[in-house]
């Protein structure tokens, strides 16, 4: 049993040496996270697997069994979130396949550090690969949510 952003997913289907990004995408329909180097270098498929950022690449379906999964999907529901719409406003996106591993990065560091550091930032995302933008408008755009999120608490939204 997978518990996927939220639901129970019973996989009979899947073979026991399967990644946890195989089978997001290919026996649950989740194509949000992409596969690129399989190897864990590249971020394209970060996910969190109970809090904690994971390259589903690495992971075996079967060793995520009970552990509260979330992939972009659970992220992004049906809007876009602050973050993706400050990646599109500071033109921190272009081919987009690296997109969902940043967005589940950056939103992953919010949670846990309201205002980070650009240094902080850096470190969050250096596992995820851009080979389109470069990383000073991505670095901006998670700069530019912590100050709208900083000033939305600071008025009691």
């Amino acid at each position: 049993m997978l518990h996927v952003n939220g639901e129970a997913f019973e996989v009979r289907d899947a073979a026991v040496g399967e990644s946890l990004l195989f089978v997001l995408r290919e026996r649950l329909g989740l194509m949000g996270t992409k596969g690129a180097c399989e190897q864990g270098e590249c971020g394209s498929c970060t996910v969190l697997i109970d809090e904690q950022l994971v390259c589903s690449c690495l992971v075996l379906a079967a060793g995520a069994q009970r552990q509260r999964i979330t992939t972009i999907e659970g992220i992004a529901t049906e809007t876009p979130t602050d973050v993706q719409r400050a990646l599109v406003d500071a033109g921190a996106v272009q081919c987009g396949f690296c997109t969902p591993g940043l967005v589940v990065a950056a939103h992953s560091l919010l949670e846990r550090s309201p205002r980070p550091s650009e240094s902080e930032i850096r470190e969050e995302l250096s596992g995820n690969v851009c080979r389109c933008t470069g990383y000073g408008r991505i670095i901006d755009a998670v700069q530019r949510v912590a100050v709208s999120r900083a000033s939305a608490r600071e008025v009691g939204l």
